[in-house]
């Protein structure tokens, strides 16, 4: 991957988010594209040498488009300024109301690599059920929190969105209370790409999420009731 186009690209689309300037660009999208869909077959790959239900999944499906959804949003601008991809197990059909851990990365112009796991914002039904998961089985939770190379690449799962008091029928004593208490279950790092080394990007992704992997085992151990229609 040519990641020094890819910045140049994302930083220059960020000054002009706006169709005429896309569609003057769009070989220059189509080929940072291609080459971007490549990392994450190449990603995928390595994930599955440890996580075998993503062995086998689409790496099409796993990118996330550039378009903006503006129908219901205050900012009009039309594309996204970061390219960005999640990993389900195997083509799972539409992870975002299904729920379910996935791994996540995305590169913005800054120069900058985002990767994590879990799940963010999760649809009612597996929220309680993570949630009912920490009382069920906490000690399994606790050694999650403690494992050394999830808290040496990511520190805590992160707190962002969080009620104010225990959802209902949560004892607000448990000790692990204010994790209950959060609206998404993820953690996530950031690092500077290895511009001058892009062959180092896919083995730098697959180890940080590796990581995480113990999370995402202990998080797929939470049973759900099918998602209400």
């Amino acid at each position: 991957m040519h990641l020094r186009d890819l910045t140049q690209y994302l930083r220059e689309l960020e000054e002009n988010n706006n169709r005429p300037w896309f569609i003057m660009n769009k070989p220059r999208y189509d080929i940072l594209r291609e080459e971007f869909l490549q990392v994450v077959t190449d990603m995928i790959a390595e994930l599955g040498k440890f996580d075998a239900q993503v062995k086998f999944s689409n790496p099409k499906k796993a990118m996330f488009r550039i378009n903006r959804d503006v129908r219901f949003a205050h900012d009009k601008r039309p594309y996204k300024t970061r390219f960005s991809a999640a990993v389900a197990p195997n083509d799972m059909r539409r992870p975002s109301k299904a729920g379910g851990p996935t791994y996540y990365m995305q590169i913005d112009g800054s120069g900058k690599l985002l990767f994590g796991a879990g799940e963010y914002m999760p649809p009612p039904h597996r929220l309680k059920a993570l949630r009912q998961h920490m009382v069920d089985d906490a000690a399994g939770f606790r050694k999650v929190l403690k494992n050394k190379k999830l808290v040496a690449t990511y520190g805590d799962i992160q707190n962002e969105g969080k009620l104010m008091r225990p959802p209902k029928g949560f004892d607000p004593e448990h000790e692990h209370i204010e994790y209950i208490k959060l609206k998404s279950f993820f953690v996530w790092t950031e690092i500077a790409l290895p511009l001058n080394q892009p062959e180092k990007l896919v083995p730098m992704l697959a180890a940080g999420l590796k990581d995480a992997y113990p999370l995402v085992q202990w998080m797929r151990e939470a049973k759900s009731d099918a998602p209400e229609e």
